[in-house]
């Protein structure tokens, strides 16, 4: 492997698209909104948008549909579309994860590992399903095939990616041998897993799902502790990749504990 600096790309513009991704791209780094466009049926939304723009004196437009169409670059615009600073996956300097997500390992009990999963659409539908499970933060392997933070994204996770904290791993196996303790490293395969309820609960889990078409690869298999497997009817291999994850999230117990 190079030795080789592991840095992120520079920021740069960015479009994020939808009306419940433009509403927590406001809620969580309203600093970094440049501009924002919307169409006549999304005046009422953009109103409060709009004044926050004002006072930190950014730009905004109401426009037409085939305008912002040309704007976001895709006919999924939503009828609204903010152009903010681009936020990519910050890759980890170490093999170590940093050290203020243990105070949140008791609220969020699982930490959900993406090996090499290119779709943008699978990772903004996994995104969203774990923050609606109650995780902080997603991680990603530096597989070239694993797909980064976009527009598409975005729009799939429908606000979820706002809510999580998103690493990238330069060497994940190296990365997940170390979590060991403090994790439960377990390995979603679509055949000879363990079903979900044989999966023990005494730590978080971090729930490593692989590539759509190829699965993980074998180094990452071998440095998980488990692996699972949801169990099905057998008139189908298995399930979308994201399907599988927000039912394993479910199956896993994701959501925070409460106390009484």
């Amino acid at each position: 492997m190079s030795d080789a600096p592991f840095l992120p790309r520079p920021p740069d513009p960015h479009r994020i698209c939808g009306p419940a991704p433009v509403r927590a791209l406001f809620l969580r780094r309203p600093q970094q909104v440049l501009r924002l466009f919307y169409t006549e049926d999304w005046r009422q939304l953009a109103g409060p948008l709009c004044k926050h723009l004002a006072r930190t004196r950014r730009p905004y437009r109401e426009v037409g549909p085939e305008e912002l169409t040309r704007i976001a670059g895709t006919r999924h615009h939503g009828g609204i579309c903010a152009v903010t600073v681009a936020r990519f996956a910050e890759p980890l300097p170490g093999h170590a994860l940093p050290s203020h997500w243990a105070a949140n390992l008791p609220q969020a009990r699982l930490l959900p590992v993406l090996d090499g999963i290119g779709n943008p659409h699978n990772l903004g539908a996994i995104a969203r399903s774990a923050a609606f499970f109650g995780s902080r933060a997603l991680l990603l392997s530096g597989d070239p095939r694993q797909a980064d933070l976009s527009d598409a994204a975005y729009r799939t996770a429908e606000g979820g990616l706002e809510h999580l904290e998103v690493l990238r791993a330069r060497d994940l196996a190296n990365l997940l041998r170390g979590m060991r303790g403090r994790y439960l490293t377990v390995a979603a395969v679509a055949a000879g897993g363990a079903p979900p309820e044989a999966i023990p609960r005494d730590r978080p889990i971090a729930l490593v799902l692989g590539n759509e078409e190829q699965g993980m690869p074998q180094a990452t298999l071998d440095a998980c502790e488990a692996r699972i497997t949801l169990p099905g009817s057998g008139m189908v291999e298995s399930l979308n990749v994201a399907q599988a994850a927000a039912v394993l999230f479910h199956a896993l117990g994701a959501l925070p504990r409460t106390t009484a």
